[in-house]
């Protein structure tokens, strides 16, 4: 569901009526009160379902959009502005209440928070998945649960899984109801919302995470919902394109869609033995084709095919529109799974390069089958990549193939570069860092993967040439955004796979907060700070803390946000004159959903949960 984004998009329009959008940062905490009695929310309820009734559901509802919307329920209704983001939940759920209702129970999901139980004396677990509820009527999840069950849901109780867009991707639910508190709406709802997937909730009446109450008949009707009629309006849906992108790497389907030269088996299939039960030559191929089914958001290909759909006439987006997504050309998907390739590569080089110990929760390649075994995987998987285009000149012609392959060789040696400087800068005996030198990094590093996966995309569906340029410009202002906004994510913790906060001062990297800091602070201070980034005596956590003082002292935080401002209404001014209609609203889906940012807590503070996991398009 959505509340009150922390970066507010603004839609205005052009002197022809084409939409330009307009984002600035601000403050939501003011925005999060409940309503206090029953006989208000339920009045709030039945005015956004009476709105929500007469719009046009064909195209998903866009924050910006949803939130004038219900500025103006709330004006006309004389409340104050202080419950807009409860009532974006509630105004969302009844946008999606016919389509969520004409999905099986079966093929929904149902959350719940684990805040609702009883905090003293609880019986249940946690396991990997949630609590591990337990029927024991001390509290009302029990009983949501038993009849969600009864009735054939999937039911989930935890709070900001990254599990959940998991579960959706493949292909296991078609709609989500829940029940969170407004933090975890906003944080963890939004992608859901964005992408296009059938969704309610129910928000809890408070958020302090202790013994929280909830409206328990709005959320039995919720769970009730259903009707045998299809709805009258399906709105538009990445969910189609996401799937297909995603089964792509299943092993089945990529022994399908790039058979395996020499034949061996799997790895899964040697009964522990490991690579030393294989062929020789038939190891490598093995070890890649495991690396490249297990894990990933696999947000590249995902664009590639978007891209494709969007100027090929749309059709996989329709709410009907799996088949249209798997009816792709197997050509088109090669392509689309070659820019994968290139980027797992870069995983398993970097991993060796910073001596990372983990990658999607196990042990990297170099730590698992030693360092020349994994560098040589790293350029299997790089030639891979080329092969995977280079072998498709008869069905895509060959300026196609031409154009996609040089594409792809200059991504290639931009990230290579962008990558050398880094590493060049964390040897070197010389560690002073401007910012726009740390731009020029994170320009190289990061934005090929964005404009290859564009580009390719345009390609693939016809002449390229009136995208060239935009595409360029976007991709480098989305990857020095992302960048930045990596770097704040850093000093709050990263669940994907960094264990702690800090690891880029620990590890070396030059990033922009460690330039802007030595570019604001007086001497003294940049000298200081500069033996603690070389190491030193101190431990470990004095380290860490002392340069998370300086930072403050120097306030690199604001002024990276700042930053991501700045290349973000960049991104989205290219992404106003971009054409034709399909293509610039996933332009600005792109910009909505990889320029997440942190929650309002400081960017220095780890979150308490994690929200849904957000496209990742850098190398980690």
């Amino acid at each position: 569901m959505a509340s009150a984004s922390t970066s507010q998009q603004l839609t205005e329009t052009t002197d022809t009526g084409e939409p330009r959008r307009k984002s600035r940062r601000r403050k939501t905490s003011h925005l999060k009160e409940v309503p206090p009695s029953k006989q208000q929310r339920e009045a709030l309820r039945a005015k956004c379902a009476a709105v929500a009734a007469k719009l046009d559901k064909s195209m998903p509802l866009a924050k910006d959009d949803m939130e004038r919307v219900v500025r103006d329920i709330l004006q006309h209704a004389g409340l104050p502005e202080a419950y807009l983001g409860w009532t974006m939940v509630v105004f969302a759920s009844e946008f999606w209440r016919d389509q969520v209702a004409a999905i099986p129970p079966e093929r929904r999901l149902f959350l719940l928070p684990h805040c609702l139980k009883h905090a003293e004396g609880c019986p249940a677990d946690y396991d990997e998945f949630g609590l591990e509820c337990k029927e024991c009527g001390a509290c009302s999840i029990a009983d949501f649960r038993t009849i969600a069950d009864d009735m054939g849901y999937k039911v989930l109780v935890a709070e900001g899984s990254p599990v959940v867009l998991k579960i959706i991707v493949s292909g296991y639910v078609d709609a989500i109801v829940g029940v969170a508190c407004l933090n975890v709406l906003e944080k963890a709802i939004d992608k859901i919302l964005l992408a296009g997937i059938p969704c309610m909730a129910v928000p809890l009446l408070s958020s302090d995470c202790r013994n929280t109450s909830v409206d328990e008949d709005w959320v039995s009707e919720m769970v009730a919902l259903q009707t045998k009629a299809p709805a009258q309006q399906q709105t538009r849906t990445y969910v189609h394109l996401l799937r297909t992108a995603s089964r792509m790497f299943e092993a089945d389907a990529l022994d399908q869609l790039v058979p395996r030269l020499r034949g061996g088996p799997r790895l899964a299939e040697l009964n522990g033995q490991g690579v030393g039960g294989l062929d020789p030559i038939a190891g490598t191929e093995a070890l890649a084709y495991d690396f490249l089914s297990r894990g990933g958001k696999h947000s590249r290909p995902f664009i590639t095919l978007a891209v494709y759909d969007a100027l090929t006439g749309g059709r996989a987006t329709q709410a009907d529109g799996q088949e249209a997504a798997e009816a792709i050309p197997a050509a088109v998907r090669r392509a689309a799974m070659s820019i994968e390739t290139f980027h797992k590569a870069s995983l398993v080089h970097d991993d060796i390069e910073d001596d990372d110990p983990f990658r999607y929760g196990e042990d990297t390649m170099h730590r698992r089958y030693g360092i020349p075994t994994a560098i040589n995987v790293g350029d299997y998987l790089i030639g891979m990549g080329y092969r995977l285009v280079s072998r498709e000149t008869k069905t895509l012609g060959a300026d196609v193939v031409a154009d996609v392959l040089d594409n792809l060789a200059d991504a290639h040696l931009k990230l290579s570069e962008g990558q050398g400087a880094e590493l060049l800068w964390r040897d070197a005996r010389q560690k002073r860092l401007k910012p726009i030198d740390a731009l020029k990094i994170y320009a190289l590093k990061t934005s090929p993967a964005f404009e290859a996966a564009l580009y390719t995309g345009v390609r693939l569906a016809g002449p390229a040439d009136d995208y060239v340029q935009p595409i360029r410009q976007f991709s480098r202002n989305m990857g020095v955004a992302f960048q930045i906004l990596n770097d704040l994510k850093d000093w709050r913790g990263d669940a994907d796979n960094k264990l702690a906060a800090g690891g880029d001062i620990l590890g070396g990297r030059p990033t922009v907060l460690l330039a802007l800091a030595l570019q604001n602070l007086p001497a003294a201070e940049q000298e200081e700070l500069m033996s603690l980034v070389d190491g030193g005596e101190e431990a470990t956590e004095f380290r860490l803390q002392r340069v998370r003082q300086l930072f403050e002292m120097a306030d690199v935080f604001e002024q990276a946000h700042r930053l991501v401002d700045k290349h973000q209404q960049r991104a989205e001014a290219i992404a106003d004159e971009v054409q034709p209609d399909e293509l610039r609203r996933l332009f600005y889906y792109l910009v909505d959903t990889v320029l997440e940012r942190p929650s309002e807590a400081s960017d220095t503070t780890p979150p308490a949960t994690t929200g849904l996991t957000n496209l990742t398009l850098a190398r980690a």
